[in-house]
């Protein structure tokens, strides 16, 4: 994943595109832009809504920063460098990290098979997590308590 400082030289690097970016490197898991954009306020960062899409955008275009888009509804993350792929809980958001070698194997295997080249692929899986399997949801999807991460299973 690129980091901004690998970013065109004629892509002006601003205040407030640093400060999302800081502000999703400090919190490891998915955001939205009006979450971002309430939160950096509340850390006293003068920030108006659209300018902190148009950082997420930018931020995404770099490949700086991870979306997803759950229900129609985008979130923002800073993930790892590495390819991976996600497993979010649809209730509350909790977020796990995968890596899976066999189904990398697999989708290589069949774009090979239908003649397909060069070829990328997202995976994001949406289940429901343990905790809110029991009623217990370990996280309300609010804005102010975004989903959080968990460790790879």
């Amino acid at each position: 994943m690129a980091d901004v400082s690998s970013l065109a030289a004629s892509d002006r690097q601003t205040r407030q595109r640093t400060w999302v970016l800081d502000f999703l490197k400090q919190h490891p898991h998915f955001w939205t832009a009006q979450q971002i954009h309430e939160q950096l306020r509340l850390e006293g960062h003068t920030i108006s809504l659209p300018t902190v899409y148009r950082s997420l955008a930018r931020l995404v275009s770099t490949q700086a920063v991870d979306q997803r888009v759950l229900a129609g509804q985008a979130s923002y993350r800073r993930c790892s460098t590495k390819h991976h792929h996600h497993l979010v809980c649809r209730q509350c958001g909790a977020t796990i990290e995968l890596s899976d070698a066999p189904l990398e194997q697999w989708v290589q295997a069949t774009a090979q098979a239908h003649g397909f080249a060069d070829v990328s692929h997202l995976t994001e899986i949406v289940g429901t997590c343990p905790d809110c399997q029991i009623g217990r949801p370990a996280l309300q999807a609010t804005a102010n308590q975004p989903g959080r991460e968990r460790e790879e299973r």
